[in-house]
């Protein structure tokens, strides 16, 4: 990596970049203490990778890293909530605020993984993964969780990560002043957010049209064009060429007999499956930087057509970047995945 892909990688993995290209204050004097500030937001259901991916933040709340400020689904069948709920009170936080997509994009072809999870009973026939909050009044519709949970951070501190569909982002970037804040949903990411990092597109063939962008091409649209923070993208053919070992789910949570992650991934496809890690590479960038995992492009723009194509264009006043990986990278990346995702909740 040369000095200025390296130079731009290490001030996007500390949120330390603006809109504008300059020093971002609030971090550039944080504590190294001061825990990274994440939302999630997740088609869960979808793709395992997502369970995986949410797994992996768990973890990085246990090493105190993070602090998961709120996790949104913006897929709308029913299962998505209710797993991540459970999710959330099966690994000990079950407080997390959560986000429910209003006016979804459709995805009723995808395998409810989420679903089926929840059906698990244990010997006793009880549910094996329970919620915490069965009133719903707890979850709020995506767009108010934001707003309310941006407007109580400092400035510039959060890092959304985006691993499913742009609905929620788009629709937040629209919303107008409201109890929670007197900004527009622009004017509060810009104060608030310090960068987005997403999995979405892919570079190396712009004739792909990724799944995360083709279920709602208006929304990723907007997103590219408008989100008004650094945005680094981890392309489809990176978590693609790493895959998640179906003997890692076989062999290395015996130490319990229902885990939702397990669950997930066998309800998922018939197994034994290795699955590619998509979502996966962009929560370890969002967390734990480039340094042994990635190499960062340069600055540039990204576009969205009307077929759902990511057209990547280099532009050195740009602000949007994506990763990428080679097989010395891959190799490390795959096994901090696999070390991450099969240490032992602290509270199991």
């Amino acid at each position: 990596m040369n000095k200025t892909l390296l130079f731009a990688a290490g001030v996007l993995a500390a949120g330390a970049l603006t809109a504008c290209g300059g020093t971002n204050k609030t971090a550039e004097n944080a504590t190294a203490a001061e825990p990274m500030r994440i939302i999630f937001e997740t088609d869960m259901g979808n793709d395992v990778d997502d369970a995986l991916a949410l797994d992996m933040l768990y973890k990085y709340m246990e090493q105190g890293k993070i602090d998961l400020i709120g996790i949104s689904s913006n897929k709308r069948n029913e299962g998505s909530i209710e797993y991540i709920d459970a999710m959330n009170t099966w690994y000990g936080y079950p407080d997390i605020p959560l986000g429910k997509v209003v006016n979804g994009a459709d995805c009723d072809d995808a395998n409810n993984y989420a679903y089926h999870a929840m059906q698990v009973t244990d010997s006793l026939g009880n549910p094996a993964f329970k919620q915490s909050h069965a009133d719903d009044s707890f979850i709020l519709p995506s767009v108010e969780m934001y707003r309310k949970v941006l407007s109580q951070q400092p400035d510039s501190s959060v890092t959304v990560i985006s691993v499913g569909f742009s609905t929620n982002l788009a629709q937040l970037l629209a919303s107008q002043p409201d109890k929670y804040s007197d900004l527009n949903g622009k004017d509060l990411v810009a104060k608030k957010v310090s960068r987005l990092v997403t999995m979405a597109g892919g570079i190396d063939n712009p004739d792909r049209a990724e799944y995360n962008v083709v279920r709602d091409i208006p929304a990723a649209q907007i997103v590219f064009a408008e989100w008004p923070t650094p945005v680094v993208t981890s392309p489809w053919e990176l978590g693609n060429y790493i895959c998640y070992p179906a003997t890692s789910i076989e062999n290395d949570f015996t130490w319990t007999d229902y885990h939702p992650v397990v669950e997930g991934y066998k309800a998922y496809l018939p197994m034994p499956y290795d699955r590619p890690t998509w979502d996966l590479t962009s929560v370890l960038y969002a967390v734990e930087g480039p340094e042994n995992y990635f190499t960062i492009s340069g600055p540039g723009d990204i576009t969205v057509n009307d077929k759902g194509n990511t057209l990547w264009q280099d532009n050195p006043d740009g602000t949007r970047y994506y990763m990428a990986s080679d097989s010395i990278q891959q190799h490390n990346i795959l096994n901090r995945f696999i070390e991450l995702i099969t240490s032992k909740p602290k509270n199991r």
